[in-house]
Formats: C-alpha cells, structure tokens, sequence
C-alpha cells in the first residue's frame, strides 16, 4: 500500500459521516429542533477523525516530508490552499460548538447557525477531498522514492497508534479540571 492509501481510505468514511449529517440537515429543517447530543458526535467526528487523526498525518507527517522536496510551484500553491482548507474546517466546527452550546441553553436562532454551519461542512468537504484524491495526492506521490513512501506509511500506523492514547488522555484531564 501507498502512504496516501490510508489517506484515501479516511476520505471514504468521512464521505459516509458528511452523508449522515446531510440527512440530519433535512431531519433540522422539517421538524425546527435539533438533538444537541448529535451535533456533539458529529464534531467529535470531525475534530479528531477529520481534523485530528487525518490533516493530522497530512499536517504532521506528508506535508513535513513535502516541505524538504523541490516542489513545483503548483503543488506548492495546492498545499498551501490545502492547509487553509484545514483552517477553515476548523473555524467551521468551531463555530458549530459555539451555536451548539448556545442552542443548549434555549437560545433557538442558534439553530440556523448550527444547520448553515453544518452545511458549509457538508458543501465544504467533498470539493476538498477531490482535490486531494485527485490533484494533490497523485501529483506529489512522483516526489518519493518507495523507500520513502513506506517509511511515510510507517509513520502513518504509528500516528494512528497514538490517536487512541491522546484523545483519552485528553478526555480524562478535561474531567479532572472540573
């Protein structure tokens, strides 16, 4: 397997959850309520799953071992625009966590907030993956020798080893503030 494979792989099921949340969306705007509890699930997903675990490998590891090639101009402008991209999913969730707490203690505009943020998401993501899965990925695969590729896919596993560890980890100090 190629180091982008378990990239690709991530993309998949999180087309899947981008499709949950697109039925949620119609669920929102027939009935004018929303399940808080969901809206949390659903950010859980998109901060460690999405953002998190893979713009983590992305960020972390591909875009690091980019940064030492020469790369052309255009994929440089690609992963500069990719990186932004990022920022904005996560200015994005952000502001769903922010509508989502105000919608918890009975402020109902919120909920436009939280479904037109939802939205931009669901809008959001799709074009994104495109460009990685079809530009980005297959463009900047030529910049690495197999040799290289396998120790990015390496580096991979054992991110996604640790994940597991942080976000507990996290988890637990966040209790032991209260």
């Amino acid at each position: 397997m190629q180091a982008r494979g378990p990239l690709m792989i991530e993309h998949r099921l999180i087309e899947r959850m981008l499709s949950v949340i697109k039925g949620v969306l119609g669920k929102i705007e027939s009935k004018h309520e929303v399940d808080p509890v969901f809206v949390d699930i659903a950010v859980d997903f998109i901060r460690v799953y999405a953002d998190r675990t893979h713009h983590g490998k992305e960020e972390d590891i591909l875009f690091r071992e980019l940064n030492k090639k020469t790369l052309a101009s255009e994929d440089r402008k690609i992963m500069k625009e990719l990186i932004d991209e990022h920022v904005f999913g996560r200015q994005t969730t952000k502001a769903i966590v922010e509508a989502n707490t105000r919608y918890r203690k009975g402020d109902k505009t919120a909920l436009s907030d939280i479904t037109a943020n939802l939205t931009t998401l669901t809008e959001f993501y799709p074009k994104h993956i495109e460009k990685e899965d079809k530009v980005f990925f297959p463009s900047t695969r030529n910049y690495f020798t197999d040799d290289e590729d396998q120790a990015m896919l390496a580096e991979f596993w054992e991110f996604d080893r640790n994940m597991i560890h942080e976000k507990y980890k996290s988890l637990v100090e966040g209790f032991e503030g209260l």
